[in-house]
């Protein structure tokens, strides 16, 4: 329980700090550059934006969805790689932060497993939303079945995040 807790303070730590740099970075709301044009400015950070709303038809174009224009700028960040735009729409079991690698269980998998021995499946309440991995019990153990899902470069699900054009 207390590792969690430590995870979940440098977590929100983590978070501050890119919240100050986005700050110090990115223009204000007001001010706001098009998103290619701080792009091509900034070349990559890994602080998400909010699309503006006339990125919308791209985003739905790029993601293959059909979003009225409220829930793409609700749900859809951007973010800036190689002097590119990245998009990623959050979802239930679609987080757009960075990915969870570790691949040490938690104490929330431990006490699951102890409460479920064999289970063929932790699920994501327990695991977080964020991990690569499908995670099981065995024994009353918390074990790694398999990888999931893949980590681009900057340590974010590659498979979320797509460019425009």
């Amino acid at each position: 329980m207390r590792g969690d807790i430590r995870m979940q303070a440098s977590a929100c730590a983590a978070t501050l700090a890119a919240m100050t740099l986005l700050a110090l970075v990115w223009p204000s709301a007001s001010h706001a550059a098009p998103p290619a044009e701080t792009c091509t400015r900034l070349g990559t950070t890994d602080a998400a934006a909010s699309i503006p709303k006339a990125l919308v038809p791209e985003v739905n174009q790029a993601l293959g969805t059909r979003m009225l224009t409220h829930e793409a700028m609700a749900t859809t960040v951007f973010r800036c790689v190689d002097h590119r735009v990245m998009v990623c729409t959050t979802g239930a079991n679609l987080p757009c932060g960075k990915a969870n690698t570790r691949r040490e269980p938690t104490a929330g998998m431990a006490q699951w497993c102890r409460e479920n021995p064999n289970a063929e499946v932790i699920p994501a309440v327990v695991t977080g939303h964020d991990t690569i991995y499908a995670w099981r019990c065995q024994s009353g153990s918390p074990q790694i079945e398999r990888q999931t899902l893949q980590v681009d470069p900057r340590g974010f699900v590659a498979e979320y995040w797509k460019p425009l054009r």
